[in-house]
């Protein structure tokens, strides 16, 4: 039999099958091979006359993450917003850019348009040719239409505190259980309520997972990509790779830099460059084997 890990908690792990949730244990081989099992992961499972199952294979990841655990996953969505408490727009791309890396596609989802336009962060994210939403969870704005793009994918959640991120959740899936917390008057930002990485069915196929905020897409958790590698998850910079002046261009603050040249222009925003550059500062002194050595952590 097989199926989809949703869960995995003190040793069992909930598995998704067509005869419904099983709780299953895992064989200790799976150490030796592929790993710890993970949400998300696809695997082969044999159910006991009791109704539980253990855990015979865990078929190959088209992609995993590290911190949040999770793998196999089509989406991962930002949920941002231009009201309060406003999004700093280096922590969309901290996680678009893991996401490239991982091979999984990114998607931003502006919130509360009841309260602002969000056409600023609307405009740079649809020119960085990343597939943007504007929402409202008050009026319902938007929502069908994020229904519709999430229909049979697997999709991880991403924001910051107060974007209301828990109330985007739960209108998507009515019972998916998160906690939507009040904006704390006092310091202007909500307070965060999710544990751990959970998979949700979604109604009519695919998966919904919250994740714990944007702290667990840390670039010291090792998600993040070399420096070398950085420029290929800005999306944008495509046309302009290879057309720099000197080999091996940074795109920091090298001289005719064509990607600064087109930040200059207006052809990539300042803010998408910017947090570019605070990226590449807090990578470029890692190297692989130790990117290597704290994965297996």
């Amino acid at each position: 039999m097989r199926g989809r890990i949703l869960k995995g908690i003190g040793g069992f792990y909930y598995v998704d099958t067509a005869d419904g949730i099983i709780s299953c244990k895992a064989r200790g081989k799976f150490r030796k091979t592929i790993g710890k099992p993970i949400v998300g992961d696809l695997v082969e499972l044999e159910k006991q006359a009791d109704g539980t199952g253990y855990l015979l294979e865990i078929f190959e990841r088209t992609n995993s993450l590290i911190r949040p655990a999770v793998a196999n996953l089509d989406l991962v969505v930002v949920v941002a917003t231009e009201a309060q408490p406003k999004t700093d727009p280096f922590l969309i791309d901290k996680v678009i850019a893991i996401a490239e890396n991982k091979n999984i596609e990114p998607c931003v989802i502006l919130n509360k348009t009841d309260l602002h336009t969000n056409d600023t962060l609307y405009a740079v994210y649809q020119n960085a040719g990343i597939t943007v939403f504007r929402v409202s969870t008050v009026t319902g704005e938007g929502m069908d239409a994020v229904r519709d793009f999430l229909h049979g994918k697997a999709a991880a959640f991403a924001g910051n505190s107060g974007v209301g991120k828990s109330s985007l959740l739960n209108q998507l899936v009515p019972d998916f259980g998160a906690e939507t917390g009040l904006i704390s008057d006092r310091i202007g930002r909500g307070k965060h309520t999710t544990r751990h990485v959970e998979l949700v069915p979604y109604a009519g196929g695919g998966y919904i997972a919250d994740t714990p905020g944007f702290s667990s897409f840390d670039t010291e958790q090792m998600d993040l990509v070399l420096a070398g590698e950085l420029q290929y998850t800005f999306r944008e910079f495509a046309p302009y790779l290879g057309a720099c002046r000197f080999t091996g261009c940074a795109h920091v603050k090298e001289k005719d830099c064509a990607v600064r040249e087109a930040v200059q222009t207006g052809k990539i925003a300042k803010s998408r460059h910017d947090s570019y550059v605070k990226l590449y500062e807090s990578v470029k002194d890692l190297k692989e084997w130790k990117l290597g050595k704290e994965a297996k952590r």
